[in-house]
């Protein structure tokens, strides 16, 4: 594993970074296989980053975007991030509708919807059941918790290893995330950690032991690159 740590001294440094280490990656990405790959993730810390990603002269037609996670609502939803990420970038873009793959939530039965998005995923890729696609990056963030994408302390999601796609449990709600040995395949995971809140879990994660399904952020040790952004109030006492 190539893991890299940096402490940047704002908010604004981490979006400036972030915005600096994916645009480099997918068109490395591009230059060598003539298309790239992601996966956002939700929250507000990343919304800056998208909104700059939409200011960026791209071959939009050669970038396929998808995420790590859903929250199980419908696509307009306000808790929706595929909504947010749409807002503030993907609506501003000239992104073809067909590179856009968003996790379905319409069906009455979460796993069903899961089992349609990792046939998706290997039809995209060209991969079989039992075989994990590499995306070319993979943005994650952290809960206060520890939890990553929606892989939550002590819920069964952690511990699916022969899937890509599972259902993740926030508080007895569900969610559609991508599995740990999915995270890891890729050739680039980038945390973008902010706020004094995430101290304690990072100290965690950071720790030479500590239980992964306590801390589940632990469990991502990908084969490719690993980068940890953090900002000032994050990583001060690293």
């Amino acid at each position: 594993m190539d893991r890299h740590i940096e402490v940047l001294p704002s908010f604004d440094a981490l979006v400036d970074r972030s915005l600096e280490l994916v645009l480099d990656k997918l068109r490395d990405a591009i230059a060598q296989r003539d298309q790239a790959t992601i996966a956002l993730s939700g929250g507000s810390t990343p919304t800056p980053l998208y909104e700059k990603l939409a200011a960026q002269d791209l071959p939009w037609d050669k970038l396929h975007i998808f995420w790590g996670d859903e929250r199980y609502v419908p696509p307009d939803h306000a808790d929706s991030n595929y909504r947010m990420a749409r807002l503030a970038w993907l609506d501003k873009v000239p992104i073809p509708a067909k590179n856009v793959h968003p996790m379905p939530t319409d069906e009455d039965d979460p796993a069903i919807a899961a089992q349609k998005h990792e046939a998706e995923l290997h039809a995209f890729f060209g991969t079989k059941p039992g075989e994990f696609p590499a995306f070319d990056v993979i943005l994650l963030g952290i809960g206060d918790d520890a939890h990553t994408a929606s892989l939550f302390p002590h819920t069964d999601a952690l511990k699916v290893s022969d899937r890509l796609i599972t259902v993740g449990n926030k508080d007895g709600t569900p969610r559609i995330t991508f599995t740990v040995p999915l995270i890891n395949q890729a050739r680039t995971n980038l945390f973008m950690v902010a706020g004094d809140s995430k101290q304690e879990a990072l100290s965690h994660i950071f720790a030479p032991d500590a239980d992964p399904m306590t801390y589940p952020s632990r469990l991502i040790q990908p084969q490719g690159e690993l980068w940890w952004l953090l900002d000032h109030g994050a990583g001060k006492n690293l």
